[in-house]
C-alpha cells in the first residue's frame, strides 16, 4: 500500500510501505510510462520506505535491460538516498545533480507468513506387485503449508510482475498432484506396503511423500515445505479390482497358513522322533548298566564258592590225615602197635585249624553279603512323566529323560507335564520336584559364524 501527500511540488511520495493483512508477495511501482522523469510518476530522494519485521522489500530498477535488484530485509524505516541504495549510483544521471526523481519497482515479500493450500487429488490406480492385473482406485487428501526463506532463490525462478498468489496456488497444486501421485503409487512395490494395508499405513506414508514432496517444491518454486498433513487415503471399496485383490489375498493367506501349519506339524512330529531315540538310548544305556552290575555280582559270588570248594578239599586232606595218625604213617602196618604219630598228628591239628578258621571266615562273608544284601532297600520306583505340545501327548519318560530334554531345550517351564497321581495337566515350571531342573539350564549356544 502506498501513501501519497497532495503537496505543491506536484503530489510526491513521501512513505513507502505495504498495508496488507496477508500475503506472499505485494507488488507497489509508480504510476506512468516506464524510465518516465514526471515527478507524479517516479520516486524521489528524501521519500521514507519503511519495512516491517520479517518483512523484505526488493527495489527492481530498469527493466528493460534486464533489472537491477536492492534487498531491504526489515525492520527498516529510513529515507531513500543513494548510500542506502548503491545501485542507484549508476542509474540516476548528475544532470539531476543527486535530486532527480527516478522510476522503479518496489515488492514486498513476507518471510515470516506461512500458506497452506488444501489438496484433494481424485481416484488413481494402484496395483499390488503380486497381482498385477486388479486395479485399486486410491484417492488422496490433505494438506501443504509452505513459507519463503530463500527469497533470491524464489525472485529467480518466479517473476515478480504481475504475480498472483492465486495462480502461484494452482501451480503448486498441479505439482503436488503428480508427485503425490508418482510415490503413492510406487509404495507397494518400493516400501513393500500391501495395497489392502496402505489405508492403516498413512503415517508412515505421509513421511515417505513428505521426504520426495519438499526438496522438489524447494527446486522447482523456491519454497520451504514446513509441513505436509495427508488426511485420508480413500480406497474405492465398490470396484471389482478391490473385491478381486481381497479374495486373491484371503486365497493366498490361506496358503500361507496351511504351509506354515504343515512346517510346524512335520516340525512335531521329527521332535517327537528324536524324542523316541533319546529314550530307546537312554533304556539301552540303563540295560547295559544293568546287565554289567549283575554279571559282576555273579564273578563275585562264583569266586568265593570257589574259594569253599578249595577250602572242603584242604580240610578233606586233613581228615584223611588225621585217621593215620594211629598207624604212624604206614597204614597200621608197623611193629609200633598201633601208636599215635605225633607229627602227624601236629601237623593235621595245625591245617584243621587253619581250614576251620579259613571256613568260617568264607561262610561269615558270605552270610554277611546275605545280610546286606537283605538290609539293603529296594530302589524307589522310577517316576515317569508324559508331555503334551501343541495338543500333541507323548512318552511316559523316565526322571534320566526329562533331565536331557530340559537341558537340550526340548522342555520348558510352559510345558504341559502329567504323571500317575496327579490330577490333571500342569506346567513344569510349576511342578515342585521339576522346578529345580530349570535353575540349570545353560543359555542357547551362541549363533553359527
Amino acid at each position: 500500500m502506498a501513501l501519497f501527500r497532495k503537496k505543491s511540488e506536484g503530489g510526491l511520495m513521501d512513505v513507502i510501505r505495504c498495508d496488507e493483512p496477508e500475503y506472499l508477495v505485494w507488488k507497489w511501482r509508480p504510476s506512468g510510462d516506464a524510465n518516465s522523469t514526471k515527478k507524479e510518476n517516479a520516486i524521489r530522494y528524501g521519500s521514507s520506505l519503511r519495512v516491517k519485521d520479517g518483512e523484505l522489500a526488493v527495489f527492481v530498477y530498469n527493466q528493460k535491460d534486464g533489472g537491477s535488484q536492492d534487498f531491504i530485509i526489515g525492520p527498516h524505516d529510513q529515507t531513500i538516498k543513494t548510500a542506502n541504495f548503491p545501485v542507484l549510483t549508476n542509474i540516476v544521471g548528475t544532470a539531476f545533480g543527486g535530486a532527480s526523481p527516478f522510476q522503479a519497482e518496489i515488492y514486498f515479500i513476507n518471510l515470516s507468513g506461512n500458506v497452506q493450500i488444501r489438496f484433494g487429488i481424485p481416484y488413481f490406480d494402484v496395483f499390488d506387485p503380486r497381482f498385477m492385473d486388479f486395479a485399486v482406485p486410491m484417492a488422496v487428501r490433505g494438506t501443504i503449508t509452505f513459507n519463503i526463506t530463500d527469497y533470491k532463490g524464489f525472485i529467480k525462478l518466479n517473476r515478480l510482475i504481475n504475480f498472483e498468489l492465486d495462480d502461484f496456488k494452482i501451480q503448486i497444486k498441479d505439482a503436488i498432484t503428480k508427485y503425490i501421485k508418482g510415490v503413492v503409487t510406487n509404495i507397494p512395490l518400493d516400501n513393500g506396503i500391501p495395497v489392502l494395508q496402505m489405508e492403516r499405513k498413512i503415517l508412515e506414508i505421509n513421511d515417505l511423500v513428505a521426504q520426495y514432496l519438499g526438496p522438489r517444491l524447494e527446486i522447482d518454486f523456491g519454497v520451504n515445505m514446513k509441513g505436509l498433513d495427508i488426511a485420508s487415503l480413500e480406497i474405492d471399496k465398490e470396484t471389482e479390482g478391490y473385491a478381486e485383490l481381497r479374495k486373491v489375498t484371503a486365497e493366498q493367506t490361506t496358503k500361507t497358513v496351511g504351509a506354515q501349519t504343515d512346517v510346524n506339524i512335520r516340525n512335531l512330529q521329527d521332535t517327537q522322533e528324536i524324542n523316541a531315540i533319546n529314550m530307546a538310548e537312554t533304556l539301552r544305556i540303563q540295560r547295559e548298566e544293568a546287565q554289567r552290575a549283575q554279571k559282576l555280582q555273579s564273578e563275585a559270588q562264583n569266586l568265593s564258592v570257589h574259594q569253599l570248594n578249595q577250602q572242603t578239599d584242604v580240610a578233606k586232606t586233613a581228615a584223611k590225615s588225621m585217621g593215620m595218625m594211629g598207624s604212624g604213617g604206614n597204614g597200621g602196618s608197623s611193629g609200633g602197635g598201633g601208636m599215635m604219630d605225633p607229627g602227624s598228628m601236629m601237623a593235621s591239628m595245625a591245617m584243621g585249624g587253619a581250614v576251620g578258621s579259613g571256613m568260617a571266615g568264607v561262610v561269615g562273608g558270605m552270610m554277611q553279603g546275605m545280610n546286606q544284601e537283605k538290609q539293603t532297600p529296594p530302589p524307589p520306583p522310577q517316576v515317569q512323566y508324559s508331555l503334551s505340545v501343541n495338543g500333541q501327548q507323548s512318552g511316559p519318560f523316565a526322571w534320566q529323560q526329562i533331565q536331557q530334554m530340559v537341558q537340550n531345550g526340548q522342555i520348558t517351564k510352559e510345558t504341559y507335564v502329567w504323571k500317575q497321581g496327579m490330577s490333571g495337566w500342569e506346567f513344569a515350571g510349576n511342578v515342585q520336584e521339576l522346578s529345580s531342573l530349570f535353575g540349570t539350564v545353560p543359555p542357547p549356544p551362541p549363533p553359527a559364524p
